[in-house]
């Protein structure tokens, strides 16, 4: 960074300066060619290779270059002031004191903010429209220049820390349980590729030795023709892997899905864990409060759109009401006795909640003040005291922020200050195979 620095300042006084040098124009144009020459390739240049991520390579080589172009900037302004001190200049020399140095640091910038804009996943969409509309307004363009600056490099420095903790543990494989991991997602969602409903959570778990797999249910239906599709799934796995039986990860409605799987269509010689995060065991009241207040037209009609829509998004049989109708909690009121914990079955369950409505964005935020209302500490869609089933542990989070429905699934990719997804999962793993599953 130092040379990059000296190339810079070099380069901002070396025309401002050249009519004060006694070599021939020739040569003096030369030189500046040179140096512009060279600082255009410092621009282009790649990341640390010791970053062997391209993306995180290219991030971090953008918070380098934004943090260069702040200390151009205060050379700048303090060769402009000694110059003018020093050289009673006006005209042209004068106003290229003034150019060079602004142009140096705008294009080092601009370098900066191109490289974190294409390669940072934590900058959103918000952040991308305020800086295109505001970049070009001086001072005003400092806030989202910062934004992109402080989200850039806490990611880079984030990212580098997680790949370099899962380097240092690969050969433990401390995610290598006896029996694989499968991964169950909630209702409204699809196990598409593509777009991962678990986020990076299964790459972290892959790292770290674990053998996962997807519940495939579709996105919505009653528990019982989920918990069939989700039986056909582990018979697949087990054939597959030659496993006698899986550990499964359940979050949301999947987690009632793989009760009643085990329960009462006799996958309990199938499982030998099944671990729920931020189920409603004990249904959702805010549920049973819409379906009181939402007319039935309304009703009929969401269904028919969301049943369309979800036919052509591979679902063979969408049911709209029958899933939403298995969150209720006049439903859920029998659901112990409909399905009771099977022997040789390891229950455990984890929630998590949000410390206030900003904590995540509509719908959730929504969810948050009606259930917060209604029953207390809660997630955006589930109430505390719903999810617990079998060892329960209540996941709490310190800062501001507290953890949604959607971030304990990763499904908006986000860093958070003091809860990392990924480790949480890391950990939920670890801890089965510790146990010998």
């Amino acid at each position: 960074m130092l040379t990059e620095f000296l190339i810079t300042v070099i380069l901002m006084i070396s025309v401002p300066l050249w009519e004060h040098c006694g070599l021939p124009l020739p040569a003096k144009t030369a030189l500046c060619a040179v140096f512009a020459l060279i600082f255009m390739v410092m621009l282009f240049k790649g990341g640390k290779k010791s970053d062997t991520d391209r993306r995180l390579r290219r991030l971090g080589r953008g918070c380098s270059l934004m943090r260069l172009a702040v200390r151009s900037a205060a050379a700048g302004i303090l060769l402009f002031i000694l110059y003018n001190i020093l050289f009673d200049d006006d005209g042209l020399a004068l106003l290229l004191t003034y150019i060079v140095p602004t142009a140096v640091v705008l294009l080092t910038g601009a370098a900066g903010v191109l490289r974190i804009a294409v390669s940072s996943r934590q900058l959103r969409a918000a952040d991308h429209i305020f800086m295109l509309t505001t970049w070009y307004f001086p001072f005003l363009d400092i806030i989202p220049i910062r934004t992109f600056y402080k989200k850039g490099y806490s990611e880079y420095i984030a990212e580098k820390a997680r790949i370099e903790l899962d380097a240092a543990r690969a050969e433990n494989e401390i995610c290598r349980t006896k029996y694989p991991i499968l991964l169950v997602h909630g209702i409204f969602f699809r196990d598409w590729q593509l777009m991962n409903y678990w986020g990076r959570i299964p790459a972290a778990l892959i790292k770290n030795g674990a053998d996962i797999h997807y519940g495939k249910q579709q996105s919505s239906n009653s528990l019982r023709e989920s918990a069939s599709e989700l039986v056909k799934t582990i018979q697949e796995v087990l054939a597959e892997t030659g496993a006698s039986k899986v550990n499964i990860i359940a979050h949301s409605k999947g987690g009632l899905d793989s009760r009643y799987a085990i329960s009462c269509l006799g996958a309990d010689k199938y499982v030998a864990s099944l671990t729920t995060v931020n189920t409603p065991h004990k249904g959702c009241d805010m549920v049973d409060f819409l379906l009181d207040k939402v007319p039935a037209p309304v009703k009929a009609f969401l269904e028919r759109k969301y049943n369309s829509v979800f036919a052509k998004l591979e679902d063979t049989s969408p049911d709209f009401m029958a899933g939403v109708n298995a969150l209720s909690a006049k439903t859920a009121d029998g659901y112990d006795i409909l399905m009771p914990d099977m022997p040789g079955v390891v229950y455990s369950s984890y929630m998590t909640v949000m410390n206030g409505m900003r904590s995540a964005g509509f719908p959730l935020n929504i969810g948050y003040l009606l259930i917060k209302k209604l029953n207390g500490e809660n997630d955006g869609l589930v109430w505390e005291g719903s999810a617990a089933h079998g060892k329960y542990t209540l996941v709490k989070h310190d800062g501001k922020r507290g953890i949604s429905h959607g971030d304990v699934i990763d499904l908006f990719r986000e860093n958070i200050s003091g809860y990392d997804v990924r480790e949480f999962y890391t950990g939920i793993v670890s801890s089965l195979k510790s146990q010998g599953l």
